[in-house]
Order: C-alpha cells, then sequence, then structure tokens
C-alpha cells in the first residue's frame, strides 16, 4: 500500500498528533508500506525531507490563524502523488476538509483519526468552533470512509462524532525507547534533586489546558522534600512563574525547559511520580502518560474523558479531580507514601503497555482498517 498521512503540523513543531502521526509512519514502513507525510511548510525547514526515514512533503500555509494552518494546496501535493490511501488527523482543523476533497476527486479512501475536540482560547471561540462544526466539520465526518477515535470515552462524549460508527484504536508508545531498564544517570543532580527527595514529573507543553497551574498549587500541601519537575516550553510558563512566587515554591518548583529527545527516557527513570493533570477535551489522551507507563513509572492523571481510560483506577496509578489542587496532591502523596504500591503500579502499567499500547500492536489495527476499506 501506498499510504498518504495528512498532520497540520510536523517536527519540529512538537505535540502528541505529530508524535502519533510519525511514529505510526515509522511502523507501517517497517511493515512493507511507502508512506509519506503532508504537512504545512513552516519557517526554518524544508520543502522536501525524511523525518526518521520518512519523507515529508510541507506545503506553504495561506496563513496561520488561532493555531490552525490554512493549506488548501494540500490537495495538489495529494492529486498528484500516487496514493491508495489518505489518513488525516485532527486537530488542528481545515487539513482534514482539504484531505477528504482530495480523496473524493482521487476516488480512494479517507480515513480520520479524531484525536479531540476543538477548543480555541478566544472570546469568540466557542462560536468559531460551533460555526465550523456545523459546516465543514460535519462535512469532513460525513464524507470520511472510517473515523478512528482513541477512546471509547472520548468518542462516546464528543459531539463531532458520536453519530457516527467509530473505530477505537488507542495511541501507542515505543516500548523499546521508554523501558524500566533505563538508567536516570546524573538528571536528578542536575536538577538539583537530592537522594532523599522525592521528584514529580511532568513533561509536555506548557500551554493552559495542561492544568499545569493547578500541578504548582498541589505543590503547597505537600512536604519540602517534595520537588516538582515541569519539562517543556510555552506561552503559560509567566502564569506559572507567578503561581510559584505567590506560594513560595521557588526551591520546590523546577522549570528545565525543553528537554531533549535523548535525555527524556532518563527523567521518567529519575522520577518517583509522573502526573498529568489536564483540565480540557484538548487532552484526549495523554501519550506522555504512555511513556511513564512504559518506563514503569507509576501515574497521577485527571479524571476527564479519555484520559482516564488509560489507566485502571489503583491498578496502573490514580485518577485525580480536575480544577482541585488539593485532591491532586493527595494522590501524589499516596503514591510517594506507599512505595510497594507505587513499585507495583509501575508494573503493572508496563505490562498495560506491552500487551496494548505498544506501536506493533497499534499500527497493525490501522493497517487492518486500511486493508478492509480497501
Amino acid at each position: 500500500m501506498k499510504i498518504a498521512q495528512l498532520s497540520p503540523y510536523m517536527y519540529p513543531h512538537l505535540g502528541g498528533v505529530e508524535s502519533h502521526v510519525l511514529e505510526l509512519s515509522k511502523y507501517l514502513i517497517k511493515r512493507g508500506h511507502e508512506v509519506f507525510i503532508v504537512t504545512t511548510h513552516l519557517k526554518g525547514t524544508k520543502e522536501r525531507e525524511k523525518i526518521e526515514g520518512v519523507p515529508v512533503f510541507r506545503v506553504k500555509p495561506l496563513t496561520i490563524k488561532l493555531s490552525t494552518p490554512i493549506i488548501p494546496n494540500c490537495q495538489k501535493v495529494l492529486l498528484e502523488e500516487e496514493c491508495d490511501i489518505i489518513h488525516a488527523h485532527s486537530p488542528p482543523p481545515l487539513t482534514d476538509f482539504f484531505g477528504v476533497r482530495a480523496a473524493n476527486k482521487k476516488n480512494v479512501p479517507f480515513v480520520l483519526t479524531y484525536h479531540c475536540d476543538l477548543e480555541i482560547p478566544h472570546t469568540f471561540g466557542p462560536l468559531i468552533v460551533q460555526l465550523y462544526q456545523r459546516t465543514l466539520g460535519t462535512y469532513t465526518v460525513s464524507k470520511s470512509d472510517k473515523i478512528i477515535t482513541t477512546t471509547h470515552t472520548y468518542g462516546a462524549t464528543s459531539r463531532a462524532v458520536w453519530y457516527r460508527d467509530s473505530t477505537v484504536i488507542p495511541n501507542a508508545v515505543d516500548a523499546n525507547r521508554f523501558h524500566p531498564s533505563n538508567e536516570p544517570g546524573n538528571i536528578r543532580k542536575k536538577l538539583g534533586i537530592g537522594e532523599d527527595e522525592k521528584m514529580v514529573l511532568y513533561v509536555g507543553r506548557i500551554v493552559y489546558h495542561k492544568g499545569l497551574e493547578h500541578l504548582v498549587e498541589s505543590a503547597a500541601y505537600l512536604d519540602e522534600d517534595v520537588k516538582y519537575v515541569i519539562g517543556g516550553t510555552g506561552d503559560f510558563i509567566p502564569e506559572l512563574d507567578e503561581i510559584v512566587k505567590r506560594y513560595q515554591l521557588q526551591d520546590r518548583v523546577i522549570f528545565p525547559g525543553r528537554i531533549p529527545n535523548q535525555e527524556l527516557p532518563k527523567y521518567y527513570a529519575a522520577a518517583d511520580v509522573f502526573v498529568l493533570p489536564s483540565v480540557s477535551r484538548l487532552e484526549a489522551f495523554g501519550i506522555v502518560a504512555l511513556e511513564a507507563m512504559a518506563s514503569a513509572t507509576p501515574v497521577v492523571v485527571s479524571d476527564i474523558p479519555g484520559v482516564r481510560e488509560v489507566i485502571t483506577e489503583g491498578e496502573h496509578g490514580l485518577l485525580s479531580e480536575p480544577l482541585n489542587p488539593a485532591n491532586l496532591a493527595g494522590k501524589i502523596r499516596t503514591i510517594l507514601r506507599n512505595p510497594d504500591t507505587a513499585k507495583r503500579m509501575g508494573e503493572k502499567g508496563r505490562i498495560r503497555v506491552e500487551e496494548n499500547l505498544t506501536w506493533a500492536i497499534v499500527a497493525e489495527q490501522i493497517e487492518k482498517v486500511y486493508e478492509n476499506l480497501l
């Protein structure tokens, strides 16, 4: 099969969708298929290149508004290139709309992975989202030959896709790269965390919908020997700095910045617990939680649709009430004060990944979707 993967953004832009598309493409190539990615041409990138062995075609956008690239010329690329199937990933919106139009003209099957709902942090955001969903969004979903959602709970609660018969295929993780055998090296020393201190870790984009203000506030409920490491970059850092100063947590909350890719497994190995405190429907799964589970690190994740389905409460980690720093602190405390329970959760999290959530398993499931359509 020759497969076109259509993604609004791609590396060096970082995010869950970008990671998903790249890893899926790599594993489909391993399974003997031809794969290429069509994405937005960002400043400083090449129009044609390979990323980790995957051909990437970049299309210059007309504009980028509200973090949404508008690239109608991706249709031209998709029509010119030979392919048996087009697989688009949303959000951001519009790219999938252009993709389904190209698929219809080309008369090839169109698959849409609906990663999460739209949310626009703007005064008129809800109105814009509603307008899109009633027009181009509905058109895209109705013309798709197959909809994929990553969890049952999210697909059942999303107004955009709940009326369609979707196939649930979860996100996945590279279980060889993220592994319990990884050593932390000098990560804790570099961060200034002592041997007798505890390390709470978050990794990801530092943006408003991740609930990081509640994570920082939760530190005020815990002992001084608990250090928080919030790795990543984003436009929400100034707000978090203000919260750190307000609660006088300067010695307990560490912002290491963007974590180099090769060091990421070491951070999970160094952590005592990983926390994903998201509060928005922009978070529908949480690949970083899988990376922690694959590393046998216990996790605390928000009890919201999609994210809650990644773990079984009490087995692989704990669920926390969103928007509730005190509750979040209590869940973290439970894991930190019970090392035997934490170890058991980490081990069971690793088993869950090995049995259900590796890329070898998930890529095969998506390959079967393609085969059935063809």
